[in-house]
């Protein structure tokens, strides 16, 4: 068996997308997801999708967003 230490080590070398599912699997071992919140989170995102798609709305970039957040709370 691996100590924490390797195991640290190899999940470093996972590309991105992979490292993201092992610290969501590690955080539902934690701190399990109710249900009912797990369900209406995927009608939101499942919304919101669509809103973009359909051209209601817009995305604003990241970087963007961000400047926004610093500027209104001087972060």
């Amino acid at each position: 068996m691996h100590g924490v230490k390797e195991i640290i080590e190899e999940a470093a070398c996972l590309p991105v997308e992979e490292r993201v599912m092992v610290i969501d699997s590690l955080l539902r071992t934690i701190n399990p997801p109710l249900a009912e919140v797990e369900i209406e989170w995927m009608m939101v995102a499942k919304r919101r999708l669509a809103e973009l798609r359909s051209g209601r709305v817009e995305a604003v970039p990241g970087n963007e967003v961000l400047a926004k957040i610093r500027d209104r709370f001087e972060v």
